[in-house]
């Protein structure tokens, strides 16, 4: 590896930073310890592995997510451009065939001709201009080390969707359509249930029995709000479900002709549509509770689970603390970090930091001053609350339009709003990219 580039992790995060960095012409090291040794979560030996949803949320301009998306292509993603070649329906978002996006990822990397693959897990910090990208789920040699020059981290538990054969639908109990009547009516299957059926559903998975996570933490684990487990959101109130997840607007059961009282969505997980993923579904159910609960939805009857749902502890950096706004650690100045050990929260924000992370460690090499997009941007945005967020308890955060600055002139109608927001923020981002120029080879 000696006169190469070291990141560490080929998740989304680490893909995407060595992508930029060898576009440069620049020779990198990527070092994955899979297929040797996996995480907890993951089970599949290709890179850039989704271990949760396959979705990788909206993919309309006037959406927090799909600005990230726009700003990312600008920047030269590689994922994105992996991800349009095997996406599958799901109305307006961006969901992915799960396998064929990683193998797709997994061939650019490994015939890209300045990137090595070294299979091998890291123990240790790297030396020099290096990039760690291990993901929430850091192997506890490395992250030993990284808690010792962050002086600690921080945690949350994070928690997967079940996913479930086609084929076992009780067809006559369910009915294909979007929401909103946004995408093709087939992008979803919708899953109706009355009230009587919804309450028979709720008061079983309030009482079901969950898996233990003592081996992660005795205490009452810390969830993080986006990926909520529905029997953590049920506790929430007897209609939190249908407020959420369930609920059953912009739908009309065909049967009845009528809204329904709570709608299950289903999501396809591959282009086949033989695997679904149980929308907003996310568990920490024994399995065998899983199946007894979830088949009460009267058109999961008799549902046949290929992968339970999951629980797990994600750990982050205190980064306000440790980390600059280039994602270089504000000590050792040659080591970065992307993905969600960083404390961004999502696929696309996880990837957004790594390509941020490689960009400025190319700049960092040639002696040029970072890449820092301007804070009317998503990127810019999400990488300023990573550095410089004030709040005393830092926790994770995703895209969102929260985090934007405010437009001179108030705009009152929400989806008029985010679409301003939106132009404005590629604006100055182009304008941004125009001007400072990315380093090259």
């Amino acid at each position: 590896m000696s006169g190469k580039i070291q990141v560490i992790g080929a998740g989304l995060a680490g893909c995407e930073a060595a992508w930029q960095i060898a576009q440069a012409g620049v020779p990198v090291a990527l070092l994955e310890m899979k297929p040797a040794r996996y995480s907890p979560a993951h089970h599949y030996a290709g890179f850039a592995e989704l271990v949760c949803s396959n979705s990788l949320k909206a993919d309309r301009l006037e959406s927090a997510a799909g600005l990230l998306k726009a700003e990312m292509r600008r920047m030269g993603s590689l994922l994105l451009g992996c991800a349009d070649e095997c996406r599958v329906p799901a109305g307006g978002a961006l969901a992915v065939d799960r396998e064929e996006f990683s193998d797709r990822v997994t061939q650019r990397i490994r015939s890209h001709p300045h990137i090595t693959v070294v299979e091998k897990e890291a123990v240790d910090l790297p030396e020099g201009l290096a990039v760690i990208a291990t993901g929430p789920l850091t192997s506890d040699a490395l992250a030993e080390k990284i808690e010792a020059l962050c002086g600690g981290s921080l945690s949350f538990f994070d928690a997967a969707a079940p996913i479930i054969t086609a084929e076992s639908l009780q067809k006559d109990r369910c009915f294909a359509a979007s929401r909103y009547g946004r995408g093709d009516a087939e992008d979803y299957l919708n899953c109706p249930m009355d009230r009587g059926e919804y309450e028979v559903f709720y008061d079983a998975l309030i009482a079901a029995e969950r898996a233990p996570v003592h081996e992660f933490d005795k205490r009452s684990p810390k969830v993080y709000e986006g990926c909520m487990p529905i029997e953590v959101l049920a506790q929430r109130g007897k209609d939190t479900m249908r407020f959420g997840p369930l609920k059953p607007v912009g739908l009309t059961d065909p049967r009845t002709g009528r809204r329904p009282w709570a709608v299950v969505q289903l999501r396809r997980e591959n282009r086949e549509g033989t695997l679904l993923n149980l929308v907003g579904f996310q568990t920490n159910l024994k399995f065998a509770e899983q199946q007894r609960v979830f088949r009460l939805i009267p058109a999961l009857q008799k549902a046949e689970f290929v992968r339970f749902g999951v629980m797990h502890r994600n750990t982050f950096l205190d980064s306000p603390r440790v980390l600059c706004d280039d994602f270089s650690h504000n000590i050792r100045r040659d080591l970065f970090f992307a993905g969600q050990i960083t404390g961004v929260e999502g696929y696309m924000e996880s990837a957004a930091s790594g390509i941020l992370a490689g960009k400025n460690l190319l700049r960092r090499m040639q002696g040029k001053g970072p890449f820092l997009p301007p804070p009317e941007t998503m990127t810019g945005a999400l990488s300023r609350h990573v550095s410089q967020s004030m709040s005393g308890d830092f926790q994770p955060m995703g895209a969102n339009f929260g985090i934007l600055p405010a437009l001179p002139a108030p705009i009152r109608d929400k989806k008029e709003r985010y679409a301003a927001l939106a132009r404005r923020a590629l604006d100055a981002l182009d304008r941004y990219m125009e001007n400072q120029p990315l380093a090259r080879e």
